[in-house]
């Protein structure tokens, strides 16, 4: 998968102030607040800085924290986890591994089959909701 390397001034013109904050300044929406955290209509979850489709509705799960979690990535080379030693913790954070933009973090407390919560700022990604056929 190739890398996608924008200026600073590039992610500002294409992404809005909020999602700027969160994607490449490693912010954080608040619980509850983002546009996806209660969706449960069928479709992808992409990525808000390449549109790499990140995650799939049926692996998505309330988990009660107030942010989009999911159990497992469309395609684990699609993200990358680093050490966040940030705010006196110590965390798992995601990033696109395509464009770098920080997505939220990933905790050992999830659902099976992995047991993994992969918690992501709504403000990361965009929604693409499955196409239905038409009715005949």
């Amino acid at each position: 998968m190739e890398k996608i390397r924008k200026t600073d001034e590039e992610w500002r013109r294409q992404l809005s102030p909020e999602q700027y904050y969160v994607t490449r300044q490693k912010g954080t929406e608040r619980a509850f607040t983002g546009r996806y955290w209660d969706t449960t209509e069928p479709g992808i979850y992409r990525c808000v800085g390449c549109g790499t489709a990140l995650f799939a509705s049926d692996t998505k799960f309330d988990a009660g924290c107030g942010w989009p979690s999911y159990f497992e990535p469309i395609d684990p080379a699609r993200v990358r986890e680093e050490i966040d030693t940030s705010h006196g913790m110590v965390r798992t954070e995601v990033l696109c591994n395509i464009c770098d933009a920080h997505l939220g973090h990933v905790f050992p407390d999830g659902p099976p089959p992995t047991g993994l919560r992969y918690c992501i700022n709504s403000l990361s990604m965009t929604f693409e909701p499955e196409q239905t056929p038409p009715a005949r």
